[in-house]
């Protein structure tokens, strides 16, 4: 089992979905919880940050039973960000990934992006030192360029949530989960920093749900239906190839895996690795 935890109101819509599997436990901390209960917290809201900073709540019994993995999503340029720094040293004895949901910065007011500055580079400065495990940078602009033609603007929100619930999902289940041939190589242990984003399965062309830059490590994890693979002969040489035309260096290394799937549609996902501190990227967005 996985505790995942959401902190704010955006992030605990994006935890609440990973109710639909039955390999989570849940935690919602958010201002509209109306009873604090074994998986929500009600958070006081302030007029600033910094009375956030001040009013740390104290999560210890909330937290008692939360499993050893924990995945925390938190919404960048939210007030209830300021709560974040508190709430994860409150989880300091468990293997924390943290998932940072990055705003639009072009469009946020003088007080949203300041916190969206601070939370954003204090968490990277913890990925970086070793106190979290991992990093995740999603940005809900390239999100939405990977998802098509397929957002309406009625539930925006929740369809973007829902891509991106599904891919962690996936990701979870192939980290614990061997597949039928390849080997994602393990990241270093100072590439803590990541993207993820889709990938076709034959010519890994990537959509990322972030543009990382510098990227140390790109793996691919593609499930294939079962007919598929047990019909095409020359699939495996196909995706090798399109492997082998990657630009890998001594900087930069490549590694995939290939899983069976019971899905008509074969899909892709990848996960891309760094140590670099991410400065510009969404100045790239086109």
């Amino acid at each position: 089992m996985m505790s995942i935890v959401g902190i704010g109101n955006g992030a605990s819509a994006i935890a609440a979905r990973f109710k639909e599997h039955s390999q989570y436990n849940i935690y919602c901390l958010n201002d509209k919880v109306k009873k604090n209960g074994k998986e929500s917290f009600k958070l006081k809201t302030f007029d600033n940050p910094e009375e956030y900073e001040d009013n740390i709540p104290n999560l210890k019994k909330f937290f008692k039973d939360a499993d050893k993995h924990v995945q925390v999503f938190i919404m960048g340029s939210s007030l209830s960000s300021n709560y974040s720094l508190g709430i994860l040293e409150q989880l300091q004895n468990k293997k924390v990934d943290v998932f940072y949901i990055k705003p639009d910065t072009d469009l946020l007011a003088d007080t949203p992006a300041k916190i969206e500055k601070v939370v954003g580079g204090i968490l990277q400065e913890y990925a970086r030192s070793g106190l979290l495990h991992s990093l995740t940078i999603i940005s809900n602009e390239f999100v939405e360029l990977a998802m098509g033609n397929t957002v309406p603007i009625k539930n925006f929100y929740d369809s973007l949530n829902k891509t991106i619930v599904s891919a962690i999902h996936f990701i979870n289940y192939f980290t614990h989960n061997e597949p039928e041939i390849g080997n994602v190589s393990r990241p270093q242990e100072i590439n803590r920093i990541r993207a993820i984003g889709f990938a076709t399965v034959e010519k890994l062309q990537e959509k990322w749900f972030f543009q990382l830059d510098n990227p140390r490590e790109i793996c691919y994890y593609l499930c294939v239906n079962d007919k598929k693979l047990e019909s095409d002969g020359g699939l495996h040489k196909r995706i090798v190839e399109s492997l082998k035309r990657k630009n890998s260096n001594a900087y930069l290394r490549h590694s995939y895996a290939i899983y069976e799937t019971f899905h008509e549609q074969d899909f892709g996902l990848c996960v891309a690795h760094t140590n670099a501190i991410q400065t510009n990227t969404l100045d790239n967005l086109e």
